[in-house]
């Protein structure tokens, strides 16, 4: 029995997104300071919800939206939603990120904080192997480097986000550069080689550009603090560099964070501790509760052909021009495209691989080069959507506005830019070449 492909299925997704980005901009050029709060996003996905079931009604689609909602991707994401926002919220309230505040503040010229927060996330998310953890680990940290140095808390976000994007790029344990390598039939090796050269000059373009942002910042007296109460967030930070699963990581950080309230902070007692868990939890519940919705949407609209007919439109498009411009441009749009209707880059790789892998072939790009296009404008689109759990993830920690992050994500747009410059002129010319020998058999 083939597959259903059906355009139809689109409809859900553009209705989602024309309430929840429409309303949030509509208030935002009225001025309103909570422009994206005034229609929730779970509440803006219901009308979408109803629609995609109406639409699959004759296919059992509860099952189908259930099935998509307790996802094993989606179960992870909001587990580590619930333990970042519990290990935040102790933190902070135990005197924790104004500990590291204080000890990177003076470890660092004030008007360099915005590149060094760049470069943690980056190192933190190659090691980690995902940007959602190194969001939770980071984010905090660089809302108390903004207050103290007065840099704009956004711009520290969007530093962040660039960093966790750049590292979780190129990290070779990320399941997005593990999916992106076996599809494509390449070597993870050639395959990082591929996304260095493209990665390399934005990273240095975006921290010559975080410098020249955060100029002018006045090194601010920030009250010193016990370096100890900084010690779960240093054991966090080295647990993540050396590749320590991002669940065990953020458990480690909390109980660690409690016990050192526990033990330096007076008055700190075990039921403020369980209720700082607690608040953090509440903390995180819309966008759990988002990402629940959106993975059962997300699954029915696959469910229903909706990706299927975008894989195939692009694919045709392809096939009808030779050359590897084409091929590249092609494989770069499934990608984007697919990440856009699924909110999840992970799973719009393994929906794009097969076609995109089919295009490559025709069109004579290399397994690697394949591979990293996929890889690259799946993460950009994924760092720089507002509905995006990473974005959700360090506005919800924030309370900012999604909108008002995009522009922050400084990494992601520089990354499109650079993988655009390098499928138009053809550059680097050695990861272009075709390398038939890791087509997979």
């Amino acid at each position: 029995m083939s597959s259903p492909v059906s355009a139809r299925a689109l409809l859900p997704l553009g209705v989602f997104l024309s309430l929840f980005l429409g309303t949030g901009i509509w208030f935002t050029v009225q001025g309103h300071a909570d422009a994206f709060y005034q229609l929730r996003a779970p509440v803006a996905i219901l009308p979408a919800i109803a629609l995609a079931l109406w639409l699959g009604r004759r296919e059992r689609p509860l099952d189908t939206f259930l099935a998509g909602m307790g996802n094993g991707d989606v179960m992870l994401m909001c587990l580590i939603f619930l333990l970042a926002g519990a290990f935040a919220t102790v933190s902070k309230a135990i005197g924790g990120v104004d500990a590291v505040v204080w000890l990177t503040l003076n470890a660092i010229p004030a008007w360099l904080a915005l590149p060094g927060l760049f470069l943690v996330a980056g190192f933190v998310a190659l090691a980690m192997g995902t940007s959602m953890g190194t969001i939770a680990a980071v984010a905090p940290i660089a809302l108390g480097v903004a207050e103290a140095a007065g840099i704009e808390p956004a711009l520290a976000l969007g530093a962040v986000l660039s960093g966790a994007t750049f590292g979780d790029n190129l990290s070779v344990i990320s399941d997005t550069a593990i999916a992106a390598s076996r599809l494509q039939g390449a070597s993870m090796r050639d395959k990082f080689r591929a996304n260095f050269w493209l990665g390399l000059p934005a990273a240095l373009a975006c921290l010559v550009l975080l410098a020249f942002l955060g100029r002018g910042t006045a090194t601010p007296e920030v009250p010193p603090a016990s370096p100890w109460l900084a010690m779960p967030y240093l054991v966090v930070l080295v647990l993540a560099l050396i590749g320590v699963d991002v669940l065990v990581v953020l458990s480690v950080g909390l109980l660690l964070a409690g016990l050192a309230g526990l033990l330096l902070k007076g008055g700190y007692t075990p039921t403020a501790f369980s209720n700082d868990i607690y608040a953090g939890f509440e903390g995180m519940f819309e966008i759990t509760l988002l990402s629940l919705l959106i993975g059962g949407l997300a699954a029915l609209v696959r469910a229903q052909g909706g990706l299927a007919w975008l894989a195939a439109r692009i694919a045709k498009l392809a096939g009808g021009r030779a050359g590897r411009r084409s091929g590249e441009l092609s494989i770069a749009a499934i990608s984007t495209l697919t990440d856009v209707f699924t909110a999840n880059n992970t799973v719009a790789l393994l929906i794009a691989g097969s076609t995109a892998r089919d295009i490559a072939e025709k069109h004579e790009v290399s397994p690697a080069r394949s591979a990293s296009l996929l890889d690259v404008f799946a993460c950009v689109t994924q760092s720089v959507l507002p509905y995006g759990a990473q974005i959700l993830l360090a506005a919800s920690i924030a309370r900012a506005s999604p909108l008002e992050l995009v522009g922050q994500v400084h990494y992601g747009w520089l990354l499109a830019l650079t993988a655009l410059a390098s499928i138009v002129f053809g550059l680097p010319r050695a990861v272009l070449r075709p390398r038939l020998a890791l087509q997979a058999g």
